[in-house]
């Protein structure tokens, strides 16, 4: 099973040059079938631009996670400490093998009215 997530083009661009190797999220997917992640480049881009294969997710305390995955987590820690302020839990999904598509594709691609996900979408292909 694939997700799509909704990533920010700087971010995109450390993910498929292989400089950021988490992704970092306030909650996990329900389904634990997930096996990888759809990536949609968020404006200006605003298309889906690549795909990457889950090595792993790192779930525990904010301070734990970033011990854990600061070396490639393609950001800085005080992001980091800004979007999981108040949270208990943070989220970290490794980043195995990267696919950038030859050609960005528009989000209907995927199907009739789908949308740019806040957290994530589940895909059925």
């Amino acid at each position: 099973m694939k997700v799509l997530l909704s990533i920010k083009p700087e971010y995109v661009d450390r993910i498929l040059d292989g400089s950021k190797k988490f992704e970092f999220r306030k909650v996990a997917f329900k389904n634990n079938q997930v096996q990888s992640v759809v990536i949609y480049a968020t404006m200006p881009i605003g298309m889906v631009v690549g795909e990457f294969e889950i090595e792993d997710i790192i779930s525990g305390a904010p301070s734990v996670v970033w011990e854990m995955t600061h070396q490639f987590a393609g950001t800085t820690k005080d992001f980091f400490d800004s979007y999981f302020e108040g949270r208990e839990k943070a989220v970290a999904i490794g980043i195995g093998n990267v696919k950038k598509y030859d050609k960005p594709l528009p989000l209907n691609v995927f199907g009739q009215g789908i949308t740019a996900p806040q957290s994530y979408r589940y895909l059925s292909a």
